[in-house]
């Protein structure tokens, strides 16, 4: 199963605490997995025991980085993502925000890349009143998925 509903990730961590384990969350777009995404994800899995991905839907690429995005249908991102040693389950979510997925799941670490700044961290908030952090990871230089599009294009445009 690449993708878990809302209710069986939260189930599955409400479990997870019961047996006294951290669960890290992390969210993203993650179309055309790169490296960074890669590196990102085993260090955000490495702040805790487990790791959950909040998954970006297609309608929710399209409507924060218009209608040519995502490259890559939220399926196959799914089942990419879950493939991933670091990561434990991947959800999908449909709003511009993880917000309400943030809220449902309550995660004890809440992980962005070094593209955010504490202030800009969707659903921090939410994870430090319940007792978690917040942590900004540095990104990988010159790895972006804009960045795989450009050379795509440069060439064979």
């Amino acid at each position: 199963m690449a993708h878990v509903s809302w209710d069986e990730a939260k189930h599955w961590r409400e479990r997870q605490r019961e047996q006294g384990r951290q669960v890290v969350f992390t969210n993203g777009v993650f179309d055309i997995l790169h490296a960074g995404h890669v590196d990102l994800l085993s260090r955000a899995r490495a702040l805790g025991d487990v790791l959950v991905l909040g998954l970006n839907s297609d309608a929710s690429v399209r409507r924060l980085k218009g209608e040519k995005r995502p490259i890559v249908p939220e399926v196959d991102r799914a089942v990419v993502l879950a493939g991933l040693r670091a990561v434990d389950r991947v959800v999908l979510f449909d709003e511009d925000t993880p917000a309400e997925l943030i809220r449902h799941l309550l995660p004890d670490v809440l992980v962005k890349g070094g593209d955010y700044t504490p202030d800009t961290v969707v659903g921090r908030d939410t994870v430090e009143a319940a007792g978690g952090r917040v942590v900004i990871l540095p990104l990988v230089e010159g790895r972006s998925t804009t960045n795989v599009v450009e050379r795509i294009i440069e060439r064979y445009g």
